[in-house]
């Protein structure tokens, strides 16, 4: 399951295309200190893991520059703990304005695998020294996953259209890679929140690892001010994943609830 829970909790897989437009940033982020949602990870009926992320303040400065620390507790639950014990965590400290990192770190634990991983971003330069080697994006931003998320999250959708798509670079263990999601279309979605309204996209992934060749993944964010996933779902080689939101809190926006 390494990095599994992680992929499918951000929508962030391997991307294989880089014809992508890109979008402009909303004037404000469309989440605020103290937002807390929190996710289970379903393999068929059972749950097999649970999530929670967090947005918060920090005295945390990076040139200057204050910054929101977003950190990410993923771990496994149910039989699921017994067989194969997960406690990972993430931390990344971004730019308040322009929303991209300048500091990444995990700490994973994984049945008997362990890792701890830190990662220093300079946008204007291009570069990621991490304690794997140094590399140079192809622009002027690179994403950790976990920023990776809440960057795309404030991103400015309204002219999409279906089909429309756009990529994001992100820094993962010892490479850059490209990102692609397609614009599906909109659709409502029963939640434990209630049923709302959403927005359908599909992250591209890399068949092979844990994905079937015909393997689509989708993904549900809120048609409202937050863009908050509420849910994802792909076929892997044996069975499906879906994530479902379970709570939120905090949040900037009322959601797109369709009251009865």
């Amino acid at each position: 399951m390494r990095y599994t829970l992680l992929f499918v909790v951000f929508s962030i897989l391997f991307a294989c295309s880089a014809s992508a437009q890109e979008l402009p940033l909303k004037k404000e982020p469309v989440f605020q200190p103290g937002e807390v949602l929190e996710y289970k990870l379903k393999y068929g009926f059972i749950t097999a893991a649970e999530a929670t992320i967090k947005v918060l303040n920090t005295d945390q400065k990076f040139n200057g520059k204050p910054t929101y620390r977003l950190n990410v507790d993923a771990q496994t639950s149910g039989s699921f703990d017994v067989f194969y014990k997960i406690r990972d965590r993430y931390d990344s400290y971004i730019d308040k304005d322009t929303l991209t990192p300048y500091f990444y770190q995990e700490n994973v634990r994984e049945g008997g695998y362990r890792r701890e991983d830190k990662a220093r971003f300079t946008q204007s330069t291009r570069k990621v020294v991490s304690n794997r080697g140094n590399f140079t994006g192809p622009t002027h931003q690179t994403f950790d996953l976990v920023s990776a998320y809440y960057f795309a999250r404030s991103l400015d959708i309204t002219k999409m259209k279906i089909g429309d798509k756009f990529a994001l670079n992100y820094f993962l263990g010892d490479e850059i890679s490209q990102l692609q999601i397609e614009f599906i279309g909109r659709e409502t979605v029963k939640t434990k929140l209630g049923t709302i309204r959403c927005l359908k996209f599909s992250p591209s992934i890399q068949p092979g690892r844990i994905f079937r060749k015909d393997s689509r993944l989708y993904l549900w964010i809120t048609d409202d001010g937050n863009r908050v996933p509420v849910k994802a779902q792909v076929e892997i080689l044996v069975g499906a994943v879906t994530m479902e939101i379970k709570s939120a809190a905090g949040l900037k926006y009322p959601l797109a609830i369709i009251k009865k």
